[in-house]
């Protein structure tokens, strides 16, 4: 107890001099503020705004780190910083995601590494190798240029100096991603340079080939050959079958072109049904003839388009490089004339141009001009050629053919101006227009000169058959010329009724019941099949004048006259045959049981006035086997 009372004694009054000290420590120290009070306060103020302005700029520091970084984050753009030393300095998760870089090994820090990974997927690493050792042996190079992967992206990649007080410490690169809008105006460019149908060039871009490839050829010395295609007829399917059909068509033409050409060689779409190509590097003309016998090969085998088995052909005209002109539009221009040579001498193949070409085309160029004004000058004029029947003597039917007297230029053979009318479409209002004539002229011929059962022909082109509209037209001309049904035939060439079966079975039909006669022209040239044949309801068949022509010294052509006669009687069909000119084609014609005869023999094609005078005079003294009208 004694020992612990002297504890407590010695703690309490080592409490007490503690306390004591203490005290007296505060009171000097209370004295000495009050002696400094101005000093303190100024030292404790100055202290406060010191540790203030810290805090401040702390928060700003902050502020700006946390924005860099919201920023470094936010942008679409790949960033990179690297130092002087090559090492890897920072990047955004950006630039791991568009270089596909794993994350532990951009963090090693080691830049070759990143870069040797990168450089692999690029479609140019050597390139780009030595871009960036450029940039390193000049350190204050910016750039700005795109790079492109193997797997189709493509990145724009800017790149400048960093620096601080003035010293370059490091480089930053930027990457974006401008993949989509590459491709957008890639897509762009393309539709403006390719046809959309087709997908093949389109003219300006052929325009823009053919302009390198004769810079090359005036460079190395060698030949080229510019080639102008045109589908055959392909007017009239567009305007009988649909655009979407001849679409489809076009679309198969382009394909087999391709398959015909070589790697180098380009083809384009001029326009509607007109293709054009380049043959670059060629040795002479019968390599470009070759290619061409190649392209009408092609062409041979039919195009089936949905339920459509269509024959087509082209037409080729051709100019060599530098013998037929020496820049882009002469070799257009000529292969051109050429092309409109082969479409006016019987299409499906091919013509080389030569300086004789320019003044044909220049009168083809006259009569496209003057056909379309020709019918409503009144240049046109119907002619008329009899049937007869050499047993009777009579005539029993007469055959509208068109005649077109130019103003300047005469009389403008058929063969030359009927495949015009049928390109340019003109063979519509014109074939109506003969039409309406002939049967306004049967019908004068019936009631003047007392001739009621005599009937009129008039052929129908391609193109007319092929009109949706063709049987309310007949109807309407029959309603206005009053003439019967029974008394028109109307004519369609074996080929016009084989192009479409199902179509003409139809028109034929509908055709037959209003009582109208039809019969098949030029019958032994197309490709009738006689099971569809007996099908059509038709009454007629025309024997070609080329079987007639060489009947007495071709005996194949008379067997194919007997087969066609032997055809149509077992059929129940009358039968014609066109062309007789001499006595001994009409005599051998009667042997083969062929009584309805047309040609020169009898009667050339004359105009309406001098046909009225034949038939009055047929009137009155009936056709003799060797009467020789005109």
């Amino acid at each position: 107890m004694h020992t612990a009372r002297i504890f407590t004694q010695i703690k309490n009054t080592l409490f007490t001099i503690f306390e004591t000290n203490l005290l007296l420590r505060i009171v000097g120290l209370f004295t000495y503020l009050k002696a400094n009070n101005n000093v303190v306060r100024e030292h404790t103020a100055e202290l406060h705004k010191e540790i203030a302005e810290r805090k401040r700029i702390q928060t700003e520091l902050e502020k700006s780190l946390s924005l860099q970084f919201a920023t470094l984050e936010s942008t679409a753009d790949g960033i990179l910083v690297v130092d002087s030393q090559g090492n890897i300095a920072g990047f955004n998760q950006k630039f791991l995601q568009m270089w596909r870089i794993p994350e532990q090994l951009i963090a090693s820090g080691n830049y070759r590494k990143v870069l040797r990974l990168a450089m692999k997927e690029l479609e140019a690493p050597r390139q780009n190798v030595a871009t960036i050792r450029e940039l390193h042996l000049n350190l204050d190079i910016q750039i700005y240029d795109a790079i492109a992967f193997k797997d189709g992206r493509v990145f724009e990649r800017y790149s400048q100096p960093q620096r601080i007080g003035g010293k370059i410490v490091g480089r930053v690169w930027s990457f974006r991603d401008v993949t989509v809008h590459k491709l957008a105006a890639a897509k762009i460019r393309h539709q403006a340079l390719h046809d959309l149908l087709t997908n093949l060039p389109n003219r300006v871009l052929f325009n823009e080939r053919l302009s390198q490839a004769l810079a090359q050829a005036q460079k190395s010395g060698s030949k080229l050959a510019v080639c102008f295609l045109d589908l055959d007829r392909f007017k009239t399917i567009n305007d009988t079958l649909s655009h979407a059909i001849g679409d489809q068509i076009l679309q198969n033409v382009a394909q087999r072109l391709t398959q015909c050409l070589r790697n180098s060689d380009t083809l384009a779409r001029w326009g509607g049904d007109e293709f054009i190509l380049i043959l670059p590097e060629i040795n002479d003309a019968e390599e470009v003839a070759q290619i061409q016998e190649r392209i009408l090969a092609a062409f041979k085998p039919v195009f089936n388009i949905e339920n459509y088995q269509l024959h087509i052909s082209p037409s080729i005209g051709i100019a060599l490089y530098p013998i037929h002109g020496q820049d882009t539009e002469t070799l257009i221009k000529h292969a051109d004339a050429a092309l409109y040579i082969v479409k006016s001498q019987g299409r499906n193949h091919y013509q080389f141009y030569h300086s004789a070409i320019n003044s044909g085309s220049s009168e083809l160029l006259i009569l496209e001009n003057s056909l379309h004004h020709a019918l409503e000058r009144q240049e046109f004029e119907v002619y008329y050629q009899p049937q007869v029947n050499i047993t009777t003597g009579e005539i029993t039917k007469i055959e509208a053919l068109l005649r077109w007297r130019h103003l300047q230029l005469g009389f403008i053979p058929p063969e030359k101006f009927i495949p015009l009318a049928e390109e340019t479409g003109l063979i519509l209002p014109i074939g109506e227009w003969v039409l309406k004539t002939a049967c306004a002229q049967n019908k004068y011929w019936q009631d003047t000169l007392g001739l009621p059962s005599l009937s009129v022909a008039v052929n129908l082109s391609a193109r007319q058959f092929q009109q949706p509209n063709l049987v309310n037209t007949v109807t309407q001309i029959l309603s206005i010329t009053q003439l019967d049904p029974r008394f028109l035939e109307l004519e369609i060439t074996e080929s016009i009724a084989m192009k479409d079966v199902e179509f003409t079975k139809k028109v034929l039909s509908e055709l037959y019941e209003l009582g109208i006669s039809i019969s098949i022209d030029d019958f032994g040239t197309g490709y009738c099949s006689l099971s569809y044949l007996k099908n059509f309801p038709i009454h007629c068949l025309k024997i070609d004048r080329s079987f007639v022509r060489d009947l007495s010294n071709d005996n194949h052509d008379a067997a194919i006259t007997t087969a066609i006669i032997a055809l149509a009687h077992g059929l129940k069909l009358a039968v014609v045959a066109e062309g007789v000119e001499t006595e001994e084609q009409r005599n051998l014609l009667r042997v083969l049981d062929c009584e309805l005869m047309q040609g020169y023999l009898f009667s050339r094609p004359l105009s309406a006035e001098d046909t009225t005078g034949l038939l009055r005079e047929s009137k009155s003294c009936r056709v003799n086997t060797s009467f020789l009208f005109a």
